[in-house]
């Protein structure tokens, strides 16, 4: 994934809390990197509510625009 490319969260691995909870089905911008645990690379995603969190690339997809 690239940044600056727009994708939706479709599914998380992990139990996560409430406000990550809610952003699965939305859609926002990647805007970076991040290193997850050694082994991979995870994205950063802004929302349009101006929050942003970081989900591993099997949690999300890329859409048009």
């Amino acid at each position: 994934m690239e940044i600056g490319t727009k994708v939706q969260v479709c599914r998380l691995r992990d139990r996560v809390a409430k406000d990550i909870a809610d952003k699965l089905g939305k859609t926002g911008v990647v805007e970076g990197y991040k290193m997850t645990d050694g082994n991979g690379v995870g994205a950063v995603v802004k929302f349009d509510d101006q929050s942003s969190s970081w989900f591993f690339e099997d949690e999300l997809r890329a859409i048009d625009n």
